[in-house]
């Protein structure tokens, strides 16, 4: 599954706020725009900020973005509707501009109360610590709105560190910031992307190249420059340095779903409802006093207009940023907490319980090899995991952390969970202040160990098989049940047995536009509607699943649960317990009971889905089973005694 984790902080930040943020000095926050309402026609929305007086250094800024809805006035067609360009833009006294982040609406309709209602924040969170040089005194801030319906409003904050930043940018160089032509106009985009000369300033050691880019318009020869792949090639000194593809072909995995327009279809360097990425270029061999040129090149293409008269256009912005050398020696960060967490830019990844997924950075110039955690939700006991690795200077990792107990224990809504760095390469971390997050999270819900799965496939067909399946995995990401290379159009019921643990049922569609959409009406012909529906074989309630969304989930969706016992399926006496060892075994198991007075009753042996493959009489508290004609796989031994005495645990062949 493809997946892209975005650096997101905001359970930093909501830490910051309260003041938990381990920092030398105080956050400071600056807002400029208060749920300014954005109206029915592109406009600029410009206020006056007073920002600190740059005295001070900074360990990160951050500017934080939150979309809002308002009711539209009278009754027009659409409101908070359609994706429109939003970017947040910088004005210095001296009449300088500096996009400071993009951003593209979400359909956002009514019709979607249940992710978005009318109090719906959607946070978009933009590093911009090296701009501080500019992010100081007084200034404006303006919020372009590129859209053609109201219904969305823009509140903007920035939160200033106090610290030490990685490197200090000794200066910044804007080369494009306006919409290009594709393929038409009187200026060729490779013109208007032409050279230019720059010299780097004094104390450089290093540079890099930010490109920020988004395809506009459906034109009538390829339907670029929304619809189309695409890629840019970067030359320093008209040679080539790096071509890079801009494409988005993940948008059926936004975060902000789901929508009520087109929101799974790929794009041209962004997403309905997403930030756009901004793309850095390391710009090799500038130093100090270095003069050199730069300009950007596109694929040749010719754009016809479409019906409508659309025709292709990027808007692009490309900084230059030079730096001085790493300020730090050894340093380890934590950059983002993935899952636990309540934020939305990680929706897809929770409620979620097994190991904790962090982003960490290494922000000096040491390689980090090892790094010692502490982690757990509050209340709880504490875990410990070391990570080893490589980690290269200025290079960030997603990992997972050990399962947590008091992750698992967690019950109830806003828990928070905290993870500290305690060693870096067995040594204390130079900056402390990097080295502490916190997030809220709400916890899983607890299913049942024996489940009712149904799943109604549609007609769409890809490789030969239903678009639509479903696996559960265990903790370590062991397939403990699945129903994959389904057949089209067909209702599939399938009896799973679990073990007391934790888990994740993860659903997907292979054509990423789910198993019922809003546009399958208009497909020829018609694939009709999927579905899916989880119960316990006692009841006929469905288990709620948070990501289903009635089948409109894109490529697909994850529902992490724990497991209880059962009711008439493991005894309630707690010394009551059966085990199995070797385990993985091979050709033989020893089933051993313990807690029970006189044994007569049954054995038996289920595969993953629940088919009974074995049974025995047994009478003795240790018995030997012969498991030699068992394929490699996961496997459920239950026992059957007296006055309705059931136990189940669970053991993998593997040879």
């Amino acid at each position: 599954m493809k997946r892209i984790y975005f650096l997101l902080i905001l359970g930093s930040l909501l830490l910051m706020s309260k003041k938990g943020w381990s920092a030398p000095g105080d956050t400071t926050w600056v807002q400029s725009h208060t749920d300014v309402q954005m109206g029915d026609h592109p406009a600029n929305f410009d206020v006056p900020v007073a920002f600190p007086s740059g005295a001070l250094t900074y360990r990160k800024i951050y500017m934080i973005f939150e979309l809002g809805k308002y009711q539209c006035p009278g009754s027009p067609q659409y409101c908070y509707d359609w994706d429109y360009t939003v970017s947040t833009v910088l004005m210095t006294p001296t009449g300088d501009t500096l996009e400071l982040g993009r951003l593209i609406t979400p359909y956002a309709d009514h019709t979607l109360g249940a992710r978005m209602p009318m109090n719906w924040k959607g946070k978009y969170v933009y590093e911009v610590t090296d701009f501080a040089s500019l992010l100081k005194n007084s200034a404006a801030v303006r919020v372009n709105f590129s859209g053609w319906s109201g219904g969305f409003s823009a509140t903007v904050k920035f939160a200033f560190i106090e610290g030490v930043p990685e490197r200090t940018v000794t200066g910044i160089n804007k080369l494009w910031y306006a919409s290009f032509d594709y393929g038409h106009g009187s200026t060729p985009i490779n013109t208007a992307l032409g050279n230019i000369s720059m010299t780097a300033p004094a104390g450089t050691l290093a540079a890099e190249a930010k490109f920020t880019i988004t395809g506009h318009g459906g034109d009538g020869t390829a339907n670029a420059a929304e619809f189309y792949p695409n890629s840019y090639t970067l030359n320093l000194n008209n040679n080539p340095l790096v071509t890079q593809s801009f494409w988005r072909d993940n948008c059926g995995y936004n975060n902000f779903y789901p929508q009520n327009g087109t929101w799974i279809y790929d794009r041209g360097g962004w997403c309905p409802g997403d930030l756009v990425h901004t793309f850095s270029h390391t710009l090799t061999g500038i130093t100090a006093n270095s003069n050199y040129t730069l300009n950007a090149t596109f694929p040749a293409y010719t754009s016809v207009p479409s019906s409508s008269g659309s025709l292709a256009s990027y808007t692009i912005q490309n900084v230059v940023i030079y730096y001085n050398g790493l300020n730090k020696n050894l340093d380890a960060s934590i950059e983002d907490i993935i899952a636990p967490t309540n934020e939305e830019s990680h929706f897809r990844e929770n409620p979620f319980v097994g190991k904790p997924k962090i982003t960490i950075r290494n922000s000096g110039s040491t390689p980090i090899t090892s790094i010692y955690f502490e982690y757990g939700a509050e209340g709880g006991t504490m875990d410990h995991y070391t990570w080893n690795g490589t980690l290269n200077s200025l290079e960030n990792k997603t990992i997972d952390l050990a399962e947590c107990a008091s992750l698992i224990a967690a019950s109830g809504t806003n828990n928070k969970f905290i993870v500290r760095i305690v060693k870096v390469n067995e040594q204390t971390d130079n900056d402390a202040t990097n080295d502490v997050m916190i997030s809220y999270f709400d916890a899983v819900p607890t299913w049942p160990q024996q489940l009712q799965i149904q799943m109604k496939t549609n007609a769409q067909i890809a490789n030969g098989v239903s678009e639509n399946s479903w696996t559960i995995y265990d903790v370590n990401d062991n397939i403990v049940a699945q129903r994959v290379n389904n057949i089209a159009s067909k209702t599939y019921l399938d009896t799973v047995n679990l073990g007391n643990s934790t888990y994740r049922l993860v659903v997907n569609d292979a054509g990423c536009d789910g198993m019922n959409w809003w546009a399958f009406q208009y497909y020829s012909p018609d694939p009709g509607a999927a579905s899916i529906t989880v119960k316990s074989l006692t009841s006929i309630a469905q288990l709620p699943m948070k990501g289903y969304f009635n089948g409109d989930f894109g490529c697909g969706f994850t529902q992490y649960f724990k497991t209880a016992n059962s009711t008439g399926v493991n005894d309630v006496n707690k010394e009551t317990r059966i085990s199995v060892y070797p385990n993985p075994a091979k050709d033989n198991i020893i089933l051993n009971l313990k807690g029970i007075s006189s044994v007569n009753g049954e054995v038996r042996i289920l595969d993953a889905v629940g088919k009974l493959i074995y049974t025995q009489n047994i009478q003795n508290t240790t018995t030997t089973i012969n498991t030699s004609g068992l394929s490699d796989g996961l496997y459920f031994v239950q026992y059957q005694g007296n006055h309705h005495l059931k136990m189940q645990t669970k053991f993998i062949i593997s040879r």
